[in-house]
């Protein structure tokens, strides 16, 4: 019997370079961008409001999880910029994590404590947990951009070398 794929929605940054990078994790079987995280209904890239631009990711749980997946969430962005990546600056940029249950929030929380005790980043984690909403897909333009475009602008990449150890009790 074929796993259960499970969903996960993340936001941080310009959406375009973290489709690009998560879509290469195994275990990953489908990603799509869009927005989410704020007040407007129907969103799109001209009206998109509060919302946060982020990637829809569904994923194998026989061949990854959703710690793995946070793992490269946190590797491939600044989690302690506030509403910024690179260039790009404001709410629609922002860090954030949005859980589909109860132990994607528990996951969540326990990796952000482990990003704050590994001092891999300059500051504290500002990435925002809250419980995933509504998600608008982009338009067709913004899905797989930096695949048709591979020269395209991104601020997101993999930080080599870059592992994240957990917080050890005591």
């Amino acid at each position: 019997m074929a796993a259960q794929t499970q969903r996960a929605v993340l936001a941080g940054g310009c959406f375009w370079g973290m489709q690009d990078l998560i879509r290469k994790q195994p275990g990953v079987t489908a990603t799509r961008v869009g927005y989410t995280g704020g007040d407007v209904p129907n969103a799109t890239y001209r009206n998109h409001g509060t919302h946060a631009e982020a990637i829809e990711i569904l994923f194998n749980p026989e061949k990854t999880d959703f710690r793995s997946v946070l793992e490269l969430f946190f590797q491939i962005h600044d989690p302690s910029t506030k509403n910024r990546q690179g260039n790009d600056i404001g709410l629609s940029y922002r860090s954030a994590i949005y859980y589909v249950d109860d132990e994607q929030k528990r996951i969540a929380e326990d990796t952000i404590a482990d990003v704050d005790a590994s001092g891999l980043w300059p500051g504290k984690v500002v990435t925002e947990v809250e419980p995933v909403g509504p998600f608008w897909e982009a338009e067709p333009e913004h899905q797989d951009y930096l695949e048709r475009y591979p020269n395209g602008y991104t601020c997101h990449f993999p930080r080599p070398g870059w592992r994240l150890p957990a917080r050890t009790e005591g």
